[in-house]
């Protein structure tokens, strides 16, 4: 019987960050269907060693788990070039747009974002995902990648300017064309 309340127990605790782990594999691995992999074989890791699970934060303990079978993972299947497919439940059309404009707008934002969040180092995209996508504080983030709170903070810095940096890039060169110049009359 105690092996059915380790079951029971690793669903109450850990199943329900399953989305969370998804979603920092998406972001590192940049592929749908390797994240999916990585996410079943960190649960897998997981279960396997919930008995040394000594309680507290669940949510940080199980994306460690992710974080380092991403990584081992990347070691292992590295691909050419690092592609990120289109998720149409997450950056597709907006049902609530009041019109199609608004969703083209809408979806040409979400396009620019991942792009940029896509092209940042993967330590500053890793931060960033985990502060403004999962919500988690420094103390969390640091148990997740074993770095000091500090640095966590200057990464996150780090992170947030390169994204920003990279929007105004893109927004300047691929929304907002620069308008032609008017020449000007001389009387």
């Amino acid at each position: 019987m105690p092996e059915q309340n380790g079951l029971r127990d690793f669903e109450q605790e850990v199943l329900p960050h399953l989305d969370a782990a998804y979603n920092l594999a998406r972001w590192l691995t940049r592929n749908d269907q390797d994240a999916q992999d990585v996410v079943q074989e960190a649960y897998l890791r997981a279960f396997r060693f919930f008995g040394g699970f000594r309680g507290g934060e669940a949510r940080a303990w199980l994306l460690k788990i992710v974080r380092n079978t991403c990584y081992t993972w990347l070691q292992q299947n590295r691909p050419q070039q690092p592609t990120a497919e289109f998720d149409e439940k997450l950056f597709g059309p907006d049902p609530s747009a009041a019109n199609p404009e608004e969703a083209l707008l809408q979806n040409a934002s979400d396009k620019l974002v991942r792009q940029a969040l896509e092209d940042l180092p993967q330590s500053s995209r890793e931060v960033l995902i985990l502060r403004e996508f999962e919500g988690m504080s420094y103390r969390e983030i640091s148990e997740v990648t074993g770095m000091a709170p500090g640095t966590v903070m200057s990464r996150l810095s780090r992170a947030r300017s390169g994204l920003r940096q990279a929007l105004t890039s893109r927004v300047d060169a691929d929304i907002l064309p620069r308008p032609p110049r008017i020449p000007t009359l001389s009387a």
